[in-house]
């Protein structure tokens, strides 16, 4: 899979940028009183390996005018290397436009953890393509790889249109797509026959499909299998079977991916992946891993498989990386995987946890 050459930007992505809080200790959110305030969205979870190693990457976003919580977004988008391009608009008074929260916590032992979003105002709903310089972007600075989720694909009309007309821009300039699924029913609501519509669409044009067998299914109107066991032996078995037909259907992309996981308590997940590219299958069997927090470890997992892509490895080395990108993930209350070093990954991958000095 050939990256476009001499591209300024790695990764770039079009995501609404939100605010995450977290329990201090593993608390609940319902019984505490201290949180972490941390940025985020899923895709540029998924940039953060690569800023993290140096490769410069791009958010495509908007923001609320004057708003501190933009300020911050904005602070913690630079200190993780990664630059921003969007309009701000007025808040409109205070029942106007605002960042999303994410209210989560980490869990702990078998009490599990605990999500609830609040996106009313969203202000990353009015994403639209006309926002930004698609052909200084893509076409005299360059792009090696596009990335989007199925979150901001499905967010809203506009953002569904935003990424499709995305996408199409990618290929034009020489771009390769990556498209992580991502299926979220409460997004897909009211919208299936629309949104089934855009994903084919984008899934057409893919270089590189992440996502769960589910998430094919759901997303891209594949059948899964008459039995199937629950083990993860059998969702191997599973995955592959799907991507027999995925292949089938879109044959543009190169790489077919998905994580597996087996959830043993909030502090332990049996942790593994399973990669189609250039004719083969890689499968990395699952390990037991420790879980400091479970979320963003699929981001991290895309984000070290597309680093990977981007170095040039060979595809067994895009998944090893990108398994150890989300074990790195899920050992952090950051939600994104934020390595050191290509060598902290390989550490972590070969299961060298001893100190280094």
């Amino acid at each position: 899979m050939k990256v476009k050459p001499d591209a300024r930007y790695a990764l770039a992505c079009p995501t609404s940028m939100g605010l995450r809080i977290t329990p201090e200790n593993r608390m609940a959110v319902h019984n505490s009183n201290l949180f972490y305030l941390q940025a985020t969205s899923a895709e540029t979870n998924v940039l953060n390996v690569a800023s993290s190693l140096g490769r410069e990457c791009l958010a495509l976003t908007k923001f609320v005018a004057d708003s501190p919580m933009a300020a911050f977004i904005k602070s913690q988008l630079r200190a993780r290397n990664i630059h921003y391009e969007g309009i701000d608009v007025p808040q409109g008074g205070p029942w106007g436009w605002r960042h999303q929260f994410n209210i989560a916590d980490s869990g702990f032992g078998l009490r599990a953890p605990r999500v609830w979003n609040d996106r009313a105002g969203e202000v990353g709903r009015t994403l639209n393509i006309a926002d930004y310089d698609i052909e200084r972007i893509f076409g005299r600075e360059g792009v090696g790889i596009l990335h989007m989720s199925g979150l901001i694909a499905a967010m809203s009309p506009e953002t569904t249109a935003c990424c499709l007309a995305m996408a199409k821009a990618a290929k034009q300039y020489g771009t390769l797509v990556s498209f992580d699924l991502n299926y979220r029913a409460s997004f897909w609501k009211g919208r299936e026959e629309e949104l089934a519509a855009a994903f084919h669409e984008i899934a057409s044009a893919a270089d590189v499909l992440v996502g769960n067998e589910e998430d094919f299914q759901l997303c891209l109107g594949f059948r899964g299998p008459e039995a199937g066991g629950k083990d993860l032996e059998s969702k191997i078995e599973n995955f592959k079977a799907m991507i027999d037909q995925v292949r089938a259907k879109y044959p543009n992309a190169k790489a077919y991916a998905t994580t597996l996981r087996q959830v043993v308590s909030a502090n332990e997940h049996l942790w593994g992946a399973i990669l189609w590219a250039d004719g083969n299958w890689y499968v990395e069997e699952p390990r037991p891993i420790p879980v400091l927090d479970r979320i963003g470890g699929g981001d991290g997992f895309s984000g070290g498989l597309l680093y990977g892509i981007l170095s040039g490895w060979e595809p067994e080395k895009w998944l090893q990386f990108g398994w150890a990108s989300g074990v790195l993930a899920a050992s952090s209350l950051n939600d994104y995987a934020e390595p050191a070093d290509e060598k902290q990954v390989w550490d972590v991958y070969a299961g060298n946890a001893r100190v280094q000095r």
